[in-house]
């Protein structure tokens, strides 16, 4: 593994743990794959805030619309079977559909680009007001034929990909469940993933939580209700490990998959652009694709009844990332983004240095936290409490230790708003641990003085 990669890791259960501190979310698992295999992983949090349970790297999560990537590969796998093509109309293979509705193909389901409503006419199954629809339900709501001309322009639908897990069952003979855990998720090596609930008992699962408004406090949300026929939109349950590995096992530059190359590039190609957003988004066959400072990207995201989740990969650095939450109002997107940030200011700057190696650690202030970042020959001054730590960081140049023994450096590049050209230093106690820091005129002390210090000026 790359050393700037190792020291991006090394830094981002900090980075994650102090996030939890600072927006009090209820839990967050972290994997990351480098080459297909997990490199690291990590949980923050509880799995449950009603009984109080620590999560772990081993829970299960409610990972909703990763399934549509799951479901995706199932399709591919059987066109490279040649059981189907993609250009093969819905009606041939399920029965009862609207005439409109069954003139769509296999690929416009895939793309989100058949036209068909979202979610039905009464989406309350995502409100726990309702069990998840079964196939006659999911037929009665698309009755009315389609909502846009197929093929006009992307527009998601759970019900489309409802369909296609009734393509499957109809191209095999076998229940969706059994096919796509036998097929895709059992020959992708996962252990720890299945297509809907129930799970077996005894197996680590992390609830959902409502989030904090409006009812003034969370309350937990079980998430363990079966999604019946629309299991192949959102029903997986799986883990950030497995959901990392799984997508870094789709990049066309992987070395093991259950799809062929020439799968993999067509189901993460930017088919379709989000006509309408301000993040610049394509959707594949199954997959969500994007661009991050320079990283191309593809994956997908997830949101169930009480929990937040996205996964990418980025083949360009053969990484995929994995972020689940367990709260509606989870921060997996912003915290994934994050993490891309910092990987790529470690891939910019390079590995610490051992000039710049002492320069470490947090520090505070009335203004909040601040993190040294050694690289190499360069340390950056990061902000733990933004959701891209990195974004406009002071770069300090160490300049050695005097005969002080004091660590002294200078500020080389800062925004206007800083302190650009400045000195910066590093004071050590009698025992040679580091007992302050002085970013220009600005003192910076560890957690618990500078509480110390705030609590006795305020009279906290």
């Amino acid at each position: 593994m790359d050393k700037w990669l190792t020291a991006a890791l090394d830094y981002l259960p900090r980075w994650i743990d102090h996030q939890m501190r600072l927006t009090e979310q209820p839990g967050c698992s972290l994997a990351v794959a480098h080459k297909g295999k997990p490199v690291f992983e990590a949980a923050f949090g509880s799995a449950d805030l009603k009984r109080k349970l620590p999560l772990t790297a081993a829970h299960r999560f409610r990972v909703a619309s990763h399934s549509k990537s799951f479901t995706a590969a199932g399709i591919l796998k059987l066109r490279e079977q040649g059981r189907l093509q993609l250009d093969d109309q819905v009606g041939d293979y399920v029965f009862g559909l609207h005439e409109d509705v069954a003139r769509t193909t296999l690929g416009q389901l895939l793309t989100h680009t058949a036209g068909l409503i979202r979610d039905g006419f009464d989406a309350g199954q995502w409100q726990d007001r309702r069990p998840f629809l079964n196939g006659d339900e999911i037929r009665e709501d698309l009755s009315r034929g389609t909502t846009l001309e197929p093929n006009s322009r992307f527009k998601y639908s759970n019900h489309g990909y409802g369909l296609l897990g009734m393509v499957i069952e109809a191209a095999t003979s076998e229940s969706y469940a059994s096919w796509i855990a036998r097929e895709i998720v059992e020959a992708s090596g996962l252990e720890e993933t299945v297509p809907d609930a129930p799970i077996k008992k005894g197996t680590p699962f992390a609830h959902g939580h409502s989030a904090r408004l409006p009812l003034g406090k969370r309350v937990l949300i079980p998430a363990t209700n079966p999604t019946n026929a629309l299991a192949s939109a959102t029903g997986f349950i799986s883990t950030a490990r497995d959901l990392a590995r799984f997508f870094g096992s789709l990049s066309p530059t992987a070395k093991k998959s259950v799809l062929s190359v020439d799968s993999r590039r067509e189901m993460t190609r930017r088919q379709w652009r989000d006509p309408h957003g301000t993040l610049e988004r394509w959707y594949g066959l199954g997959t969500i694709s994007g661009t991050l400072g320079g990283w191309d990207w593809f994956g997908h995201s997830g949101g169930f009844q009480g929990t937040i989740t996205r996964t990418v990969c980025v083949p360009s650095q053969d990484i995929a990332i994995s972020v689940l939450t367990n709260a509606s109002d989870g921060l997996s997107h912003v915290w994934l983004d994050g993490a891309l940030h910092l990987m790529q200011a470690h891939a910019k700057h390079g590995a610490p240095s051992r000039r710049a190696s002492a320069w470490t650690g947090r520090y505070w202030s009335l203004w909040g936290a601040f993190d040294l970042l050694p690289m190499d020959g360069k340390v950056l001054l990061a902000n733990p409490a933004l959701p891209n730590p990195v974004m406009d960081a002071s770069e300090i140049e160490p300049l050695g230790r005097d005969r002080h023994g004091v660590e002294r450096g200078r500020i080389v590049l800062a925004n206007g708003y800083a302190n650009h050209g400045e000195l910066a230093r590093i004071e050590q106690d009698a025992k040679g641990r580091k007992r302050e820091v002085w970013i220009g005129g600005t003192r910076l002390l560890p957690e618990e003085q500078a509480a110390r210090e705030i609590a006795e000026r305020y009279r906290a």
